[in-house]
């Protein structure tokens, strides 16, 4: 546990959330992460000591609570007041990110489950047809977890590995790398559609107004800092 010693509240804080992986639990559990099996999803190199660890330890300084799901015997973690409180925090932090800690994403920190958990949660479900709408993502580069489907029925989102029983509406197919850097904004998706790196099937109704219904981070729009000059 970090201990700084002073009184200063910058300290203070850093005490709560400054250990490593807590601002990133943080960050899935404001996203509407509530349930351990979604932690582990999004933060695939998190060992589950570290996470069990982290999660206990929020939970004593306050920032969530541990309820039992009715019925299972499963739990969920829920964010309180002092847990929410921490949005403006994390946002602030990824713009800075965004702005001046950002460079060119290396493979190896390319992750297609947390893309496609981020894909979810940013699809702007009101702009789909009413109904159900499957969307398939391929990732030809990939030799694992290289299929993905989207279903959105009634306003609410499943991701998962295996084939739905429809066929999709749309099909994207790229390498993990140009979705990652639409879903970043850093590639411009009608530029990647362009150039080839990412295709686009489906129905045309859909195709027409991807860009309204296609989610994209909320650091998508901020722009790199120049840097200074002597």
């Amino acid at each position: 546990m970090i201990d700084y010693g002073q009184f200063c509240p910058i300290a203070k804080a850093s005490e709560v959330i400054g250990e490593r992986w807590t601002l990133l639990i943080l960050r899935e559990l404001l996203m509407g992460a509530t349930r351990y099996s979604d932690l582990q999803r999004t933060l695939g190199h998190i060992s589950p000591t570290v996470l069990v660890k982290r999660l206990k330890s929020l939970e004593e300084y306050g920032l969530l609570v541990r309820t039992k799901i009715p019925g299972q015997r499963r739990h969920e973690y829920r964010l309180t007041a002092a847990g929410k409180d921490l949005k403006s925090v994390v946002v602030g932090l990824g713009e800075w990110g965004m702005r001046w800690a950002r460079g060119q994403m290396s493979d190896d920190e390319l992750d297609v489950q947390l893309l496609m958990v981020h894909i979810c949660r940013t699809l702007r479900t009101k702009h789909l047809p009413d109904g159900q709408t499957v969307i398939k993502f391929h990732f030809p580069d990939l030799d694992e977890f290289g299929t993905w489907w989207i279903v959105v029925t009634a306003g609410e989102v499943d991701l998962c590995i295996d084939a739905p029983s429809d066929e999709p509406d749309v099909r994207f197919s790229s390498d993990l790398r140009t979705m990652t850097e639409v879903f970043m904004g850093d590639l411009a998706l009608k530029d990647a559609r362009k150039s080839g790196r990412l295709k686009l099937k489906g129905q045309t109704g859909l195709l027409r107004n991807v860009g309204s219904w296609l989610g994209l981070s909320i650091f998508a729009g901020v722009k790199a800092g120049a840097p200074e000059t002597a």
